[in-house]
Parts: structure tokens; sequence; C-alpha cells
């Protein structure tokens, strides 16, 4: 492999490590895609077609403004008196409503999922402006993080996580729409990632978030106090795998969404 064709795979093989996890985002196994040091170079002979032509795919498009460019174009500016919402995150927000079973996405609700399954919260800030500014929403419910802590497209630090989250919230504000910061799921465990033991860093991710809100003005989402057990992860039945909530586990998030939501919408 030529030296260019190395940096391409030391740039992007820590976002993924499945097939499918290109421009899509979609969840084909549960699981977000494996994350491993940045710096770490595979040689060629241990990566199929199939995963250069995704990791060239990911390259050509880091945060993915392509997953809904079509579905913006026809959703169009919200009708006459439409409270429309905008949730906006990773593979939590992506899977809601999505997977085939009886989880339902807010039906009846001009609510818009646009969760792109393994992002960061520095993906995220590269298309807010196209999937929620331009969108025209009254709210925005952001639920992001835990893919920085995992280390999907290098390790961050609490600093670096929090610095996107004011810059998000700052968009926001400037375009006049209200923004809920919602908490870190509770988790003690990566599967594409183990031995990073996430659960102290979210919580104080979390503490930062609930200050931050109440400094901003904006309404804090506590999913975390509602579905933490006493290690400071998901039970099985919320989330089988330890990160991605079951049919039960959006069963206890859905009302209070709602409820946030109605503390944000203008009067």
């Amino acid at each position: 492999m030529r030296l260019a064709g190395h940096l391409m795979v030391a740039m992007t093989l820590g976002l993924f490590a499945a097939v499918g996890w290109g421009q899509t985002g979609a969840v084909s196994s549960g699981q977000e895609p494996a994350a491993i040091d940045p710096v770490y170079t595979a040689p060629a002979s241990s990566l199929t077609p199939q995963q250069i032509a995704g990791m060239q795919k990911l390259g050509a498009d880091w945060p993915q403004l392509g997953r809904y460019r079509a579905d913006n174009e026809k959703l169009g500016s919200p009708a006459p008196g439409e409270k429309r919402v905008v949730f906006y995150g990773d593979s939590i927000t992506d899977a809601w409503g999505r997977r085939g079973d009886e989880t339902k996405f807010f039906p009846g609700k001009p609510y818009v999922n646009r969760g792109i399954s393994g992002q960061t919260t520095a993906q995220m800030l590269v298309r807010f402006r196209q999937d929620v500014v331009d969108l025209k929403p009254k709210v925005v419910v952001i639920l992001a993080g835990t893919n920085d802590l995992a280390g999907n497209t290098g390790l961050s630090s609490l600093k670096m996580i929090e610095d996107n989250f004011e810059s998000m919230d700052e968009i926001a504000k400037a375009n006049h729409i209200k923004v809920i910061l919602a908490s870190v799921l509770p988790v003690t465990d990566y599967p594409w990632r183990r031995g990073l033991h996430p659960a102290e860093k979210v919580r104080e991710l979390n503490a930062w978030l609930k200050s931050y809100a109440a400094k901003r003005g904006d309404v804090y989402l506590d999913y975390y106090s509602a579905m933490s057990n006493a290690e400071g992860g998901l039970d099985a039945k919320l989330a089988s795998d330890g990160v991605h909530p079951t049919p039960a586990g959006y069963a206890i998030m859905a009302p209070l969404a709602e409820k946030a939501i109605a503390q944000a919408l203008p009067k």
C-alpha cells in the first residue's frame, strides 16, 4: 500500500471496524464501530477490499453530510404553526424507531430524527447547520458524548467534548433554537473498546452538562438518573449490550424527552 493509503487507514480505522459503517450509518449489529488509537497503521494485508472502500468513503465525508442531505431537501420548512423538534445524536438517537421492533419514534409528532451511529461531538458540530439549523426547528435535543469517551475519532478530553457542546449551543441560540442537553446514558464498558471504564467520566460530563444548561438557560434532560444501576451502567433489560437501549430503555426515555420538550417550547 502506498503512503497515502497508510495515512487513510491511520486517520479512519479508528472510526469503525465492521463493514457497513459508511455514509449510511446503519445499525447493522447493534454496536458502535470499533475504535483504536488513531496512530495505529494497519498493514494492507489485514484489510478486505470492502473495508478499504468503506474507509475511503468515510474519509471523503468524515462528518457524513451525505447521510441526510436528500431527506432534508424532501422535508422542507415547517408548516405554519408546526413546532418541529430535531433529535440530534449518535446511534442511541439513530436507532430510535428504526430497528423494526416495537419501539416507535413519537408517532404523530413533528419530531425529526437526525442521529448517526458512531458519531462524536466533533462530527456532529460539523453537520449541525445542515442537519439542525437549516431544518428550522423550535427545539433541538442533543444527546451525545459517549462515543467521544469511547475514542471513536480518537480519545477526547472532557474539555474537548465540552467545547463542542458549547459551540453547538451557541449556533442554536444564534438561530433562535431552544436547546435541550440530554445526559449521557450510563455505561460501564464499551463492547467495541473494552477496558476504558467510563462510568466516572460519564458522571463528570453529565455534571458539566447540567451546570452549563442552567447557566445558558437550556433544559437539562436527565436520562441518567432514571436508567443507571448501582455500577453506573445499564441493566441488560434496558440495554442488552450495555450501551444501546432496548425497547424497554426507550420506553423510559420517551416520556422524559416529551417533558423536556414541553418545558423548552415557547409558550
